[in-house]
């Protein structure tokens, strides 16, 4: 699954939309002091109000938001598990009997009180339904549109949200004309942030991946593997914050632990050019040890050989022919999401214009010099330049 097939699913949850239909909707409500289902409901998505129908929409949408191996991560089944949650959503998605379907689900749940303890009281939802996509984009000269051929996709997806209790707030009565105190005993379902789920089945250049399965955690990088390996029976994923520190430390294995901030944005340079390069191939790009060490290469580190960086591999992660995702081992190359911390201030910037910071021995002491091409302005300010 990639970026541009995620994001193509997301768009589809709206009302009304032509491309999307959702058939059944199941809530299941979990109690945090008992651990077990205080009450489940299932009924046709269609019969609900629009208002709730939005607030659902929303919730979906929200789940299928950000980053590809930091918030959705796309997962492979483990293959000798033991009553495979696999088979339980091949079955849901195969069946046409609701109440089979609700009960193949419950099954789901089941296997999530099993070990699991919940701090507050937790609503699991459940969505089956199907979206289409066309086969080919839409040419805008031609008579007929993309849509005329459309491939099908049906999906279960499910929702995990917590509650919270209301304020207690002080009202004001028109009619009485008097102050009311009230308390709202009615848990808020939080609808808006959820906190893990999934959509099944994965999808890879337009075909449904029944193998595989996408995992979303409402906190990027932080996966709930019990979850992911007892519930989904799924294996584990390697966060982008991981693959990133994976990353360093093979180059510090092999260049040691400094390294000038002009070569670090060459590194960054050139594996933003793999990325680019590679933008519309059905995987995202990987590098292998020969691959890092053509890119320290370029960059201008000396005495960088296949064999040096081969065994950092080994060294790290045990495995010289490990491959990481180009785009997990750096930074948004675009926005300022390198920080520079000092004792005197934080730095932002990208990694394209690291070239233009430096540390420099300035009277003995150690400084961070920037480049810039207009004038600095602190507080309405124009500061003054000095020639060193």
């Amino acid at each position: 699954m990639i970026k541009k097939e995620v994001a193509h699913i997301r768009k589809q949850f709206k009302l009304d939309h032509d491309l999307l239909t959702i058939y059944d909707i199941l809530n299941v409500y979990i109690t945090k002091e008992s651990n077990e289902i205080y009450h489940c409901e299932r009924q046709p998505f269609a019969l609900l109000d629009r208002e709730k129908q939005e607030l659902y929409m929303g919730n979906f949408k929200k789940l299928l938001t950000g980053e590809l191996d930091q918030k959705l991560f796309e997962l492979r089944f483990q293959e000798e598990a033991e009553e495979p949650t696999r088979v339980l959503l091949h079955q849901g998605l195969a069946t046409g009997d609701a109440n089979e379907w609700q009960d193949l689900m419950l099954l789901i749940v089941e296997k999530m009180l099993a070990d699991a303890k919940y701090e507050r009281d937790t609503v699991v939802t459940f969505v089956r339904g199907q979206y289409f996509r066309p086969t080919k984009d839409r040419n805008e000269e031609a008579e007929e549109s993309g849509k005329d051929e459309l491939f099908s996709h049906p999906f279960i997806l499910c929702s995990v949200n917590s509650t919270e209790q209301q304020r207690k707030t002080l009202l004001f009565d028109y009619v009485e004309r008097e102050f009311k105190y009230n308390v709202m005993v009615d848990p808020i379902i939080k609808l808006s942030s959820p906190e893990q789920g999934f959509f099944y089945p994965s999808v890879t250049d337009n075909y449904s991946d029944v193998n595989r399965i996408l995992y979303c955690t409402g906190k990027a990088n932080e996966l709930n593997l019990p979850f992911i390996e007892q519930v989904l029976n799924a294996e584990r994923s390697v966060t982008s914050q991981e693959e990133r520190a994976i990353f360093e430390d093979i180059v510090k294995e092999v260049v040691g632990e400094q390294l000038d901030a002009a070569t670090l944005a060459h590194v960054y340079e050139e594996i933003n050019r793999v990325i680019e390069t590679n933008e519309e191939e059905e995987e995202p790009p990987k590098l292998d040890y020969k691959d890092v060490e053509r890119v320290l290469t370029v960059s201008g580190v000396e005495n960088v050989t296949a064999e040096k960086v081969e065994r950092a591999f080994q060294t790290i992660v045990d495995d010289k022919n490990y491959e990481l995702k180009a785009s997990s081992v750096m930074p948004k190359f675009t926005s300022k999401s390198i920080k520079i911390d000092t004792k005197v201030a934080t730095i932002s910037v990208s990694p394209q214009d690291l070239k233009y910071v430096k540390q420099v021995n300035y009277q003995g002491k150690r400084c961070i010099l920037i480049e810039v091409d207009e004038d600095a302005v602190i507080e309405g300010f124009t500061l003054s330049t000095e020639t060193l």
